[in-house]
């Protein structure tokens, strides 16, 4: 009878011992995600027009992306300071083909 008591309880420590380690490893995981991710800058502000340049702000981080008022859609990398923002969109634009820009602001 102890015999079946012992087997039993072996069973049951080998069936629920496999959630242990599963739990660290997915724990793990998301930590070293959001460590080397950081902020996924899912909430984003309602546009702001400063300095002649429209942009949104993660409310959860602080960084700033260009926003384009007529497409209504959020365009270029992520930084913190307006200043670089400005200067990519600056360097974005001598990239781009001249006669487009000439185009462009003709209409």
């Amino acid at each position: 009878m102890t015999d079946a008591v012992e087997q039993e309880r072996a069973a049951k420590l080998k069936k629920s011992g496999w959630w242990w380690p599963g739990v660290v490893a997915t724990s793990l995981a998301g930590a070293a995600l959001v460590a080397f991710r950081g902020c996924w800058h899912r909430r984003m502000s309602w546009p702001i027009r400063a300095q002649g340049y429209s942009y949104q702000v993660c409310l959860s981080c602080g960084a700033k992306r260009l926003f384009d008022e007529d497409t209504f859609r959020a365009y270029g990398p992520f930084r913190y300071t307006l200043n670089e923002l400005i200067a990519w969109e600056k360097s974005a634009k001598t990239k781009s083909h001249p006669a487009a820009d000439v185009e462009r602001s003709a209409s």
